[in-house]
């Protein structure tokens, strides 16, 4: 039996996207996560998942670093990315930071079975016309792909502005492990301070776009 992560923390569109995977694949398992944090926590506590569709606007997230967080801690499981941001610079860049699909919350209903199925049996699902490929995200993308889960989640907490007590609070280390971590995470993304670190992370941001009125 196949296992799906939906994560997006509207109920409705979570429900309507429950419906159309029920009819796509009647036999799958789902798991509904409402936020980044639920989202961590259903990776920690389900180490079968098959496929994760993930709003890239959930609360906790900032841009694409859901998906770069997902992407390294699992990244033997396919993500479709569903977003009512559809620009093509949007679909390239997460097809850049690792999405294996991208659906926009304004296809058809049937759209998220067709990529549902076409993903979970190896392929990829991506808008035929996107944007050209960016070396600027590509070669942040192979920067972020250097850190550990663990880092990643210090380097995030970091572009908040939260001093290293305040991460160690948060991730539940010592105080020292952080300053271990934010040294290393450092030295990964050439940046000189955590003011430049913080910057990098910045550009994870999604462009603005028309939306469908769902983010």
């Amino acid at each position: 039996m196949q296992t799906i992560l939906v994560a997006d923390d509207h109920p409705m569109f979570r429900a309507a996207m429950l419906q159309a995977l029920r009819e796509a694949l009647p036999g799958a398992r789902m798991i509904e996560a409402a936020s980044q944090s639920a989202v961590e926590n259903v990776l920690a506590e389900q180490p079968d998942i098959d496929l994760v569709l993930l709003d890239l606007a959930m609360p906790g997230a900032m841009g694409f670093s859901s998906l770069v967080l997902l992407r390294g801690e699992r990244p033997e499981v396919p993500v479709i990315v569903i977003s009512s941001n559809d620009h093509p610079r949007t679909v390239r860049r997460a097809q850049q930071f690792g999405a294996t699909g991208f659906v926009s919350k304004s296809a058809p209903v049937g759209t998220l079975g067709d990529a549902v199925r076409e993903v979970l049996a190896g392929g990829s699902w991506f808008a035929a016309e996107k944007a050209e490929r960016s070396e600027q995200d590509a070669a942040l993308a192979a920067k972020l792909a250097q850190l550990t889960p663990q880092q990643l989640r210090v380097l995030m907490l970091l572009a908040e502005g939260l001093l290293n007590k305040q991460i160690a609070d948060q991730l539940g280390l010592a105080e020292n492990t952080v300053k271990i971590h934010v040294t290393a995470v450092l030295r990964k993304l050439d940046c000189r301070s955590r003011t430049q670190a913080a910057v990098l992370v910045k550009s994870l941001d999604l462009d603005e776009s028309p939306s469908s009125g769902l983010d």
